[in-house]
């Protein structure tokens, strides 16, 4: 069974979990045609209607990525001026949980148990072994040029771990989604980015 969050999130789900992880490794996937010589520049945010409705779940999302296009090179854009470029952000997080019906063998190892007893002849018993569900995290960034609306640079990252997805992990995703701007790269590639989290 799997529950999913399409670009909605929680805030409380950026915040919680995925505890005691060094690092975060994600594949990602980077197209683009990024003009040859052009800076950054300054950049603001664009929010679908769907974000607009979801004010702080899009305040979240956008938090966790302004360290990724810093890095890159982007500032944000002055008030009362014009950005260079217009940021869409998205995100999906998706739990799945496993259940023994999944395997068609699940007799030999997972809801039934067959064994040998004391007695001659086997026996049976009743056991219940449940796998711990799984979290596939993905984030994306499309920068377009604010002037002509042409789409400059699509780039997204993927990962997968047995805990949620907090607002660290989720900033070290899009890190990984830009570590290579503005050339497009081999996609998709594994990109491991170190987490950094505030001292408790």
């Amino acid at each position: 069974m799997k529950r999913r969050a399409l670009c909605s999130i929680g805030a409380a789900a950026l915040l919680a979990g995925c505890a005691g992880i060094g690092s975060v490794t994600s594949d990602v996937s980077s197209f683009g045609d990024w003009t040859a010589g052009r800076a950054p520049g300054s950049y603001a945010f664009e929010r679908l209607p769907s974000q607009q409705a979801q004010a702080e779940q899009a305040e979240a999302l956008e938090r966790a990525a302004t360290p990724a296009l810093a890095k890159a090179g982007f500032r944000p854009v002055a008030a009362g001026q014009e950005p260079d470029v217009l940021v869409q952000l998205g995100a999906r997080f998706t739990r799945t949980n496993a259940s023994p019906w999944d395997d068609p063998l699940w007799f030999s190892g997972g809801f039934g148990r067959y064994h040998r007893g004391p007695w001659i002849g086997p026996s049976w018993s009743l056991s219940w072994h449940m796998a711990p569900p799984r979290y596939e995290h993905e984030v994306a960034l499309l920068l377009r040029d604010r002037a002509s609306g042409k789409p400059l640079y699509e780039t997204r990252a993927a990962s997968e771990s047995s805990g949620r997805a907090d607002g660290a992990t989720v900033a070290a995703m899009f890190e990984a989604a830009m570590a290579d701007f503005p050339r497009p790269a081999i996609s998709p590639r594994r990109v491991t980015v170190p987490l950094s989290r505030p001292a408790p």
